[in-house]
């Protein structure tokens, strides 16, 4: 059963609102890439460092990632709702009048340009200044977040309505809400014991993507997901992080990650080829940049619970088996660079390859 509603469920006028959603959102897929991605190997570039490219073995399930933190590194935390948080949220969800993105409140940051230029039009995503303003304010600490105004009744409009929100939702009652729907425990977290629910919080890092070692933002991203789906609207969640290196997405039907890879001349001509493109055409709109030994590539890998987690079909109690993997790969591309409208993404199978 799904948490959220379909849009065969929906009003029309809903239906409007998450098709509106849905196109804003892909737009903000490109600035979270370009941000988070392409922002940082050009940081690495312009300081003469080595880019710590992502291996293969990474982006397999259950992969174990060197926990090496990159300063060079974009890192964020940006939460994107469907509709409005309600004030009941705010428990878990800390966002306050001191947080809203006002002029005077902006100015508490004392950004480089931002404030002397700041006006309330700008932090809407529809405004043409609007990705200058989410490039300013998203190296601060804690999370960004995006949800519809309440002003905009007849017109949906979406707005950064605020900065430095932190998320205190624990991780035990994010794991606990999980293995509930799963079946996996009757009541409470710790029934079957301490061993029991320390297995089912390794799980529920696992269900999202994560090691069970992830801290900082990465912890956060996964507990607000958990956390949001309390709303009956969807929402989206972006993490970049300096020790994974790259961008992860966690909406509402799966966890995605984009990170930069590394092809050679031979691989290249190999995918140019199985997708009937011409290399050169490859070289433009899919390359972020080209060396002398191949080059380099935007990499989406995105991934799907296994039958493990997903609510058994008889609502039977089950027991947890450790040894089974939550997840499993669903879809592999390599995507155009950010920007580019007319070109697809490029189906690969190169994760197990």
């Amino acid at each position: 059963m799904l948490y959220w509603m379909t849009r065969e469920e929906l009003s029309l006028s809903d239906r409007l609102r998450r098709s509106y959603y849905e196109l804003l959102r892909d737009q903000l897929d490109q600035w979270m890439v370009e941000h988070a991605l392409i922002r940082s190997y050009r940081n690495f570039v312009e300081a003469d460092e080595p880019y710590p490219f992502v291996e293969k073995r990474e982006l397999k399930p259950k992969a174990r990632i060197p926990d090496i933190e990159y300063p060079l590194h974009q890192a964020f935390l940006v939460m994107f709702v469907e509709d409005i948080i309600p004030d009941s949220f705010k428990k878990y969800i800390r966002f306050f009048n001191e947080n809203i993105t006002t002029k005077s409140n902006l100015q508490t940051l004392q950004l480089p340009s931002l404030p002397d230029h700041f006006n309330r039009s700008q932090k809407y995503l529809e405004s043409a200044v609007f990705p200058n303003v989410l490039e300013e304010l998203l190296p601060i600490d804690y999370a960004l977040l995006i949800q519809r105004d309440p002003a905009s009744k007849r017109r949906n409009r979406y707005q950064l309505s605020h900065f430095h929100v932190r998320i205190d939702y624990p991780i035990a009652k994010s794991a606990e809400e999980l293995a509930l729907r799963l079946r996996y425990i009757s009541k409470d977290l710790f029934e079957r014991g301490e061993k029991y629910a320390e297995d089912l919080q390794k799980k529920f890092f696992e269900y999202y993507g994560m090691s069970s070692m992830a801290g900082g933002r990465r912890t956060a991203a996964i507990v607000a997901a958990q956390y949001l789906r309390k709303l009956s609207c969807i929402s989206t969640v972006y993490v970049g992080s300096s020790a994974y290196r790259g961008l992860m997405r966690i909406g509402e039907r799966h966890t995605a990650k984009m990170v930069l890879m590394t092809f050679s001349h031979e691989e290249l001509r190999q995918i140019a080829a199985e997708n009937g493109l011409d290399e050169q055409m490859l070289r433009k709109n899919y390359l972020v940049d080209l060396k002398e030994d191949g080059g380099v590539c935007i990499v989406y890998v995105a991934y799907s619970p296994s039958n493990a987690a997903r609510p058994p079909e008889d609502g039977k109690l089950r027991k947890l088996r450790p040894e089974l993997s939550w997840l499993t790969i669903s879809c592999q591309q390599i995507l155009p660079k950010p920007g580019v409208r007319q070109y697809p993404p490029l189906s690969v199978n190169w994760v197990y390859s």
